[in-house]
């Protein structure tokens, strides 16, 4: 019996999660294409900013001979 409480209870968060994210009542409309792409840009954000400072200096015009 709990395990179909559990069940339920569990699909009721998956159906407000639905209705929360394709209502526009919301002040900032995410939208399914929004639940893609936030995470996405956050990551590719943080790993560019890792990456630009963890990467060795270059000599750009090549004044110096190594």
């Amino acid at each position: 019996m709990t395990t179909t409480i559990q069940r339920r209870e569990s699909a009721n968060v998956w159906q407000r999660f639905c209705e929360w994210v394709t209502s526009t009542d919301n002040r900032l409309y995410v939208g399914w294409f929004g639940v893609l792409m936030i995470p996405t840009l956050l990551s590719a954000t943080i790993c560019f900013i890792i990456a630009f400072i963890a990467a060795p200096p270059v000599d750009i015009d090549g004044i110096r001979e190594p």
